[in-house]
């Protein structure tokens, strides 16, 4: 049966005032993990967020949390290289994961993030849902067939999240996210609903905020 992927709705005013609220409290940096044993207690939910390296994945943490280098962004793929927690007050954890695929490193390196990722994926209960993130310039490419079907095995609820929806047309941007849908029939732990973003011109920040509100 084909399943449709329609954009997420925006949020009724109370749940987007109740999300902003959360998100304009604390939120601080706890730890960058590099193996299993260093992960905080499992006692709160989290959810985290996977992209291939350069996808944009810091720059939506800092717009998610209104606050501008609390995730380091860079224009090198791959800088992100631990595992790095964030605490949405006492409610739960943001986690930012190793970029993958390209990234300006060894491959032992690779490898070590790469196994860190499916280890962290498959072995923590406490975790919601995944936020797979998709560029919208480029959709769906092969190396990212990798992390969705890491998360179909994982048995792991993954939501794609569209990033940089600015920096493309209407009439391209509609061709991403139907083949972006096209790919996500392959992919039964998909949640059936796209999130379209922009960290730069804050689209769809709002309507992510009261989705990862509700999951905590």
């Amino acid at each position: 049966m084909k399943v449709a992927f329609p954009q997420a709705p925006e949020p009724d005013a109370e749940a987007a005032e109740a999300a902003r609220l959360l998100f304009a409290g604390p939120v601080d940096f706890v730890k960058g993990v590099v193996a299993m044993n260093g992960l905080p207690p499992a006692d709160r939910p989290e959810v985290c967020f996977a992209g291939r390296s350069n996808v944009g994945k810091s720059s939506l943490i800092n717009a998610l949390t209104g606050r501008k280098g609390i995730a380091r962004a860079s224009n090198t793929p791959g800088r992100t290289q631990e595992i790095n927690y964030f605490a949405v007050g006492e409610r739960g954890y943001l986690v930012d994961l190793p970029g993958y695929g390209f990234a300006k490193a060894p491959l032992p390196v690779v490898k070590k993030w790469q196994d860190l990722l499916k280890a962290y994926l498959a072995g923590r209960p406490t975790l919601r849902r995944a936020f797979a993130l998709i560029d919208a310039r480029h959709g769906v490419k092969p190396v990212d067939h990798e992390i969705l079907t890491l998360l179909d095995r994982s048995a792991v609820p993954f939501q794609v999240v569209v990033t940089k929806a600015d920096k493309v047309g209407p009439q391209a941007l509609a061709a991403t996210l139907a083949q972006i849908e096209a790919e996500l029939q392959k992919h039964p732990a998909a949640f059936p609903q796209l999130v379209v973003t922009s960290s730069e011109k804050g689209q769809g920040i709002a309507t992510l905020r009261a989705i990862i509100d509700g999951l905590l």
